[in-house]
């Protein structure tokens, strides 16, 4: 029997202010992967994105402020170590990814078991077709990709997706530790510091349904500032020691 197979899985979607396209993304996700239930993170959002995923069927948790990407998603990753859930795909709240293509992340993960977390690269679709980000932005992908190859010394070509599937073991190590600003780089590291193993298939991805990216043109390069200063950080910095299968911490409260 492959992993996957009679598993609790839970769908991660970190939202903020995303109500132009939350209610859309959490249809796509029933429609599409309607063995996963759905978690929409509300990351202290001041527009009606809770109500919205609610109203579409998903489950809620509300941060009272906003933390960032890295702190939905320890959130979600909690929800899902103390629920019971053996695998969990972050999947973007603003519909840039494809509900159809979890199935790709989830036939791979049972391909290789020795694999803990499976990332979706657009960099390795060989149609070329799907949306890539700007070029200021492609360029600073390309250094961090190269970057975290020769850390890890495997290929990693799209650092920055968040379009990830986690088993339990990975489950249990973002419930205790996870990078909050700039996450997506820094969590490679974290896998493989704790002797993880993860891999990349390739996925085309889509541009937002509504809305604008928190990282715009002129941020750019404080963006790349700052994710160089993490991966640096990162190597040095102390982490605690994951013993997998222990209780988990507990997650952000569930809005009622």
């Amino acid at each position: 029997m492959s992993r996957s197979q009679g598993s609790r899985r839970l769908a991660i979607v970190p939202a903020y202010n995303e109500s132009g396209c939350i209610g859309s993304v959490v249809a796509e996700l029933h429609a599409h992967a309607s063995e996963f239930d759905v978690l929409v993170v509300d990351d202290g959002s001041t527009d009606r994105t809770a109500d919205f995923a609610r109203a579409a069927g998903a489950i809620v948790l509300r941060h009272p402020f906003n933390l960032g990407i890295g702190g939905a998603m320890q959130s979600g990753y909690a929800y899902a170590a103390e629920h019971g859930y053996s695998l969990a795909v972050q999947v973007d709240g603003d519909g840039q990814h494809d509900a159809c293509l979890i199935r790709d992340l989830v036939d791979h993960l049972d391909a290789n078991p020795q694999l803990d977390m499976v990332t979706g690269s657009r960099f390795l679709d060989p149609s070329g077709e799907g949306y890539r980000s700007s070029a200021s932005r492609r360029v600073g992908i390309r250094i961090f990709a190269r970057i975290i190859s020769a850390i890890t010394r495997q290929r990693v070509t799209d650092p920055t997706s968040g379009f990830r599937l986690a088993s339990r073991r990975a489950i249990e190590l973002f419930a205790r530790d996870y990078p909050h600003d700039y996450p997506e780089v820094e969590a490679i590291l974290m896998v493989h510091a704790h002797r993880l193993s993860s891999a990349e298939i390739p996925v085309a991805m889509r541009s937002r349904l509504a809305g604008t990216s928190s990282i715009n043109r002129t941020r750019s390069a404080y963006y790349m500032i700052k994710v160089l200063l993490a991966i640096f950080i990162g190597l040095f910095r102390a982490r605690p020691t994951v013993e997998f299968g222990d209780p988990a911490p507990v997650a952000a409260q569930q809005s009622l």
